[in-house]
C-alpha cells in the first residue's frame, strides 16, 4: 500500500527524531515537527495505521513509537533528504587522503579513521585490492646495524615498505646492485604465484640471498595476496559500545565477536549489483547479532580496476542523512585520487 503524504511525513519525522534521541515519539512530538495542520488525535491515528502497517513499533514501556526495519527502508529509499558536506569538511578529507594516497596501509587506516570520527559508528575499509597490481620496482635503503628498508612500488603507484634483516657479511655497498637485480627479477610479476616463482629462481642463483629473499617473500605474501590480514581494517569500535543499543553486554560482545571474523566482514562488504552507496538494515543482513544494525557501504576504483570498499557500521537508528552522502564522498574521493596516481 502506497503512503500519502501525511503518513510519509509522520514517518519520516518519527525517525529523524527517534534517531536525534533515541527516545519513543509521543504523538504531541510528531505534530509539533510535522508542520500538519491537524490534532495530535489525527497523528495518533496516522501512527496507528503506520504501526499496522509495519512501519512502526511500539515498545511495551512507552506510548511513543519508533521505527521498525521496514520503516527505516522506506526513509531511506524514499524519505530522505541527504545532508550535504560543509565545504571546509569536504577539503580537509581530500588533503587528508591525498597526503596518504601512496602508501597502502596508511591509506587503508586513515580512512577508516575518517569514516569513523565523522559518523561517530564503525567503520570498516577493505582494499585496496592490490592483487590485481604489478610490481614495477624494488628499492633498499640502509639503515645501519644490518638493517635496511625495502620498498616495493606497484603500477598504481602504491608504495610498501618494510624493515628487513640482510644476510650476514653483507657489504652495504652491494645493496645498489642487489635493488637492481631485485627490480628485474620481479617487476612486472603480479604479487601471488608469480612473484614467489620468481624470488625461487633468484634464490637458486644466489643462495647467499636466501634470508633476505625468503623475508621479501613473507612480506609480499602479507601485504598483497588476497585474503591477506592487513587488507581489512575497523576503525572506532568504542563509537559503538557508546551507543545506548548496545549497553547490554552480551549483545556488544557477539557483535564484536563477529566483527572479528575477517572472513564474515568481507562478505558483510561484499559487493551487490547495485552502483552507488548501498544501505542493509536490520534484520536483512544473515547473522543475527546484526539484526540491530544498520550497514552503509560504498565502493571505489583504480582507474578501471576494482578498488575496494568503505562501509560504516551503526544500529538501525543511524543518522543516514549523514552517514550515506559521507561514505559515498569518501569512496568518490578514493576513486578519484588513486585513478590519478595510476596515471602519473
Amino acid at each position: 500500500m502506497e503512503l500519502d503524504l501525511r503518513k510519509r511525513r509522520v514517518l519520516r519525522v518519527i525517525v529523524e527524531e527517534f534517531v536525534a534521541t533515541a527516545e519513543p515519539v509521543g504523538s504531541r512530538r510528531v505534530a509539533e515537527r510535522s508542520a500538519l495542520d491537524v490534532s495530535p488525535a489525527t497523528i495518533r491515528n496516522e501512527m496507528g495505521e503506520l504501526e499496522a502497517m509495519g512501519y512502526l513499533e511500539q515498545p511495551h514501556t512507552s506510548a511513543g513509537r519508533v521505527p521498525s526495519d521496514k520503516g527505516y527502508r522506506f526513509y531511506v529509499d524514499e524519505l530522505m533528504e541527504a545532508e550535504p558536506l560543509a565545504p571546509a569538511e569536504v577539503r580537509r578529507l581530500r588533503r587528508a587522503l591525498a597526503e596518504r594516497i601512496r602508501e597502502v596501509q596508511g591509506l587503508v587506516q586513515l580512512t577508516a579513521r575518517l569514516l569513523a570520527d565523522a559518523t561517530a559508528c564503525l567503520a570498516m575499509v577493505v582494499g585496496p585490492q592490490l592483487e590485481a597490481t604489478r610490481i614495477r620496482a624494488v628499492r633498499l635503503a640502509p639503515l645501519g646495524l644490518r638493517r635496511a628498508l625495502l620498498v616495493m612500488v606497484t603500477d598504481a603507484g602504491f608504495v610498501i615498505s618494510h624493515v628487513v634483516e640482510l644476510p650476514p657479511a653483507f657489504d652495504e655497498a652491494e645493496l645498489e646492485p642487489l635493488e637492481r637485480l631485485l627490480s628485474r627479477h620481479l617487476g612486472g610479476h603480479a604479487p601471488g604465484g608469480d612473484v614467489r616463482r620468481a624470488l625461487r629462481v633468484l634464490d637458486r642463483e644466489v643462495p647467499r640471498l636466501h634470508p633476505l629473499l625468503e623475508q621479501a617473500e613473507a612480506l609480499l605474501a602479507q601485504d598483497l595476496e588476497p585474503g591477506g590480514e592487513e587488507r581489512v581494517y575497523l576503525g572506532g569500535a568504542a563509537n559503538l559500545l557508546g551507543q545506548p543499543e548496545f549497553r547490554d553486554v552480551q549483545r556488544a560482545r557477539a557483535l564484536l565477536a563477529l566483527l572479528e571474523q575477517e572472513r564474515l566482514v568481507r562478505e558483510l562488504l561484499a559487493r551487490r549489483e547495485s552502483a552507488g552507496v548501498e544501505v542493509t538494515i536490520g534484520q536483512e543482513h544473515p547473522h543475527e547479532a546484526l539484526h540491530g544494525c544498520s550497514v552503509v557501504a560504498g565502493s571505489f576504483s583504480i582507474g578501471d580496476r576494482a578498488g575496494g570498499r568503505v562501509a560504516v557500521l551503526g544500529p538501525t537508528r543511524m543518522p543516514y542523512r549523514r552517514v550515506v552522502p559521507f561514505v559515498k564522498h569518501v569512496a568518490d574521493s578514493l576513486s578519484e585520487l588513486l585513478t590519478r596516481a595510476v596515471g602519473s
